[in-house]
């Protein structure tokens, strides 16, 4: 039986992060800076309640008779009386014989065009810390990008308006960094376990530390973009913000009206028509909170009982990144041109170049990733070198005919210029002549 890392990892991460806000806030009221104070506990509360919420619901506690349960989540004590329940199983199991197991199927990954199925007895210990490492998955990705995006955000802007950075503060946003990468790395795998649920997956240790540089240097890069462009526009960050945000809202939205299907009834039982588009916006909610700051790995498809998108869609990938680019470029140029005497001693264009060469490092180590270390790569039915390969085919070939018609113009005034040419020589050949003419009737006479 696998040991419970990821959970002692999420409860970490969920803890110290928590302690360090609250005692961050504590050193801002002592300062009388009242509005930091109030938005850092709002990060730091906000999502300590909905990670409550999403191991409730996750595992079904309020269908079920378990009042003490359902009174620790109140007191927000939930994720230590979990991890608690997920190492005593953990420690227990193998003990007792259990009288019943269940039989699971999974195929091996293909080798040489040949993939087998094995059959795997699973206990309800085991069927147990199998929920248990899926709800904390999923706390954690909702704590890294409703909490611990906005929180390194705000604390970094904090940082650049007083020009100073105190130690509390630097390890506060070190632990918000690592809560936003840890969350970005197991969405990843929880898309990869998703899509590809027939198989008997194993991430490499190679995979992780692939995974976690690409999301470290994307996230970084993106958190830095976003304030230094609102420190020295701060009317013109809110648009960029609700833009981004609502895009992403409405985009499963609007492919799901377009299916014209109805709505999913599999979520949970109790619900109704209401209660299940409540979850789905919450959940589109924080589809659209991820994508803000990086790439989902996981893409919502509504109409679907998974309500995940299992195809490998290369095209909007690459179309996301190619435009997150331009953004960050657009921003950084913003920035640059606006900049204040704040960054008097900053050195701006190596700074912009920094930011955009560090972008495209993470997106290095993403190509990476799905080329040599996806642990499904045998599964693709074309890989990204393939998909990128073809969007740059595209954009050559939306280009080629503005090129096209940019040469039959030039070959059209070379033509032109040497028509004129031509006809100025012989208008002066002619005159010429003429004069010739008119000299020898004059010899004559």
């Amino acid at each position: 039986m696998k040991f419970p890392g990821s959970v002692l990892v999420s409860l970490f991460l969920f803890v110290a992060e928590t302690v360090a806000a609250l005692y961050l806030s504590s050193t801002y009221r002592s300062a009388g800076d009242r509005i930091w104070q109030s938005l850092t506990l709002l990060f730091a509360l906000l999502p300590c309640v909905l990670v409550q919420f999403s191991l409730v619901f996750i595992h079904r506690d309020l269908s079920r008779d378990r009042p003490l349960v359902l009174l620790l989540h109140i007191l927000q004590l939930g994720p230590l009386v979990r991890c608690v329940e997920v190492f005593y199983i953990y420690f227990h199991a193998g003990r007792v014989e259990e009288p019943y197991v269940s039989i699971t199927k999974k195929r091996q990954m293909p080798r040489d065009g040949h993939s087998e199925e094995v059959e795997k007895e699973v206990g309800q210990a085991e069927g147990k810390l199998f929920t248990h490492r899926s709800a904390f998955s999923r706390a954690s990705v909702i704590q890294a990008f409703l909490g611990s995006a906005p929180q390194l955000t705000l604390q970094l802007y904090i940082c650049v308006l007083q020009q100073e950075i105190a130690a509390a503060r630097s390890i506060f946003m070190v632990l918000s960094l690592l809560s936003i990468v840890y969350g970005a790395l197991r969405c990843n795998i929880l898309a990869i376990k998703i899509k590809y649920d027939d198989y008997n997956i194993s991430v490499k240790p190679v995979a992780y530390l692939c995974i976690f540089l690409w999301r470290s240097f994307e996230i970084a890069t993106r958190v830095i973009v976003l304030v230094l462009f609102s420190s020295v526009l701060q009317i013109w960050i809110l648009p960029v913000v609700l833009v981004n945000f609502f895009a992403f809202f409405f985009y499963p939205w609007i492919l799901f009206w377009q299916s014209k299907s109805a709505l999913p009834e599999n979520i949970e039982k109790a619900l109704s028509k209401v209660g299940t588009t409540i979850v789905l916006s919450l959940l589109t909610f924080l589809y659209a909170g991820i994508n803000m700051f990086c790439w989902s790995a996981v893409q919502l498809k509504l109409n679907d009982s998974d309500l995940i998108d299992k195809s490998q869609n290369w095209y909007r990938l690459a179309l996301y990144y190619i435009i997150r680019f331009f953004e960050n470029a657009f921003l950084l140029l913003m920035w640059y041109l606006y900049k204040t005497d704040v960054y008097m001693y900053v050195c701006a264009p190596l700074l912009v170049l920094q930011l955009l060469i560090g972008y495209c490092i993470a997106v290095l180590f993403m190509l990476v990733f799905y080329q040599f270390c996806h642990p499904c790569k045998k599964l693709f039915s074309s890989n990204i070198s393939e998909g990128l390969l073809m969007c740059f085919k595209f954009f050559c070939f939306v280009c080629k005919p503005v090129t096209s018609s940019n040469s039959v113009e030039k070959a059209d005034l070379k033509s032109s210029d040497h028509t004129d040419d031509d006809a100025q020589a012989s208008y002066k050949a002619s005159e010429s002549q003429n004069g010739n003419a008119h000299h020898s009737v004059s010899s004559n006479a």
